[in-house]
């Protein structure tokens, strides 16, 4: 029995809570690609960084941001990043193109992507369909962002074509798109898309930041921000991969039960973008989409793969294996580890 147990420990050592930081932490130098740090979509990932959660799984982390979710991609399928803090469907996008892609560590259960119409340039906005021919602004093309609004477009009877999209970021440099006019719409995150609100800059047309809503919109949960890395980095690092779900599994908890005192604490004063109470609004809007243990939703990988058929011919086509795209593994033991955070 005893020899039993060692052979089925030496097989899979990540299974014994904390043996994973002690011992085999295979990578602890790490790069962690980003698009839009400063965004609560990634909220875990900085908490992680600066309550110093990484450091305490022996990690030396190293976070490199990007104008959007599709550049972190590239970032890591070029090789100069290990893992990505980006949308959980990029995973299955890249499946259909051959990639072995499993997110590992859930941050946001809901989108949080706001798409919202620029009063200056359409105020005389009625409905989805008056878009077409205008400019849409998206964190970058390709992105989640971009994404979601293809499938309200979608929904409009409209085709992505039908717009000009146009990257603008996840910062000051989208606020000031909208506010000069430079685009007739976005679909962008918060704060962003509070201070745009809270100036009279923005007008919502499509709202993900409450799970109720989004899970209406989606037709179920949809998985969003969330730690994926190449399943070849996996396969050669697990125990490096565990203690990266053990840091986001903590900064989630954490961030559920702080206040927004606390959150102005823990981020760099340039998240807040100039104002704090905005900043403040936008953690309340967002906390509640959040993940609260890092654990992906069973039926969210088939409403993922159900939304982006429904605006992808290719993937509506393709046979996807669900399977493949995500594991619960790794914070099941982060869970274990940290049962309060």
């Amino acid at each position: 029995m005893q020899r039993r147990n060692f052979v089925v420990a030496g097989s899979a050592l990540i299974a014994l809570p904390g043996f994973a930081t002690a011992q085999t932490v295979e990578k602890p130098k790490v790069t962690i690609a980003v698009g839009g740090k400063n965004l609560l979509y990634y909220l875990p990932l900085t908490i992680a960084e600066t309550l110093g959660y990484f450091k305490a799984e022996g990690l030396d982390v190293t976070i490199a941001d990007f104008a959007g979710g599709s550049r972190a991609l590239q970032a890591v399928i070029g090789g100069s990043a290990d893992v990505v803090s980006g949308a959980f469907e990029h995973t299955i996008n890249m499946q259909v193109k051959g990639q072995r892609l499993r997110a590992f560590a859930l941050q946001g259960r809901a989108p949080q992507i706001v798409l919202g119409v620029n009063p200056k340039t359409m105020p005389n906005f009625k409905t989805v369909a008056d878009l077409k021919g205008k400019k849409l602004g998206v964190t970058a093309p390709g992105s989640s962002t971009n994404v979601l609004a293809n499938f309200v477009l979608a929904k409009a009877g409209l085709k992505p074509s039908d717009v000009s999209i146009v990257g603008v970021g996840a910062g000051s440099g989208a606020v000031a798109a909208m506010r000069s006019g430079q685009i007739d719409a976005i679909s962008n995150l918060d704060p962003v898309i509070t201070l745009l609100l809270r100036s009279g800059d923005l007008k919502i047309v499509s709202d993900t930041r409450v799970v109720a809503d989004a899970d209406k919109i989606f037709g179920g949960p949809m998985p969003a921000g969330c730690m994926y890395a190449p399943q070849s980095f996996l396969d050669k690092n697990p125990g490096t991969a565990q203690a990266i779900a053990n840091a986001i599994v903590r900064a989630d908890k954490w961030i559920q039960q702080a206040g927004a005192g606390d959150i102005i604490k823990a981020v760099p004063e340039s998240f807040l973008l100039g104002d704090r109470a905005v900043y403040i609004d936008a953690f309340l809007a967002a906390k509640g989409a959040l993940s609260v243990d890092g654990m992906f939703p069973e039926a969210g990988p088939e409403t993922a793969r159900r939304a982006l058929a429904s605006i992808d011919k290719e993937i509506a086509e393709a046979k996807i294996d669900l399977a493949a795209i995500y594991t619960n593994d790794f914070v099941k033991r982060a869970n274990a580890k940290y049962p309060k955070g």
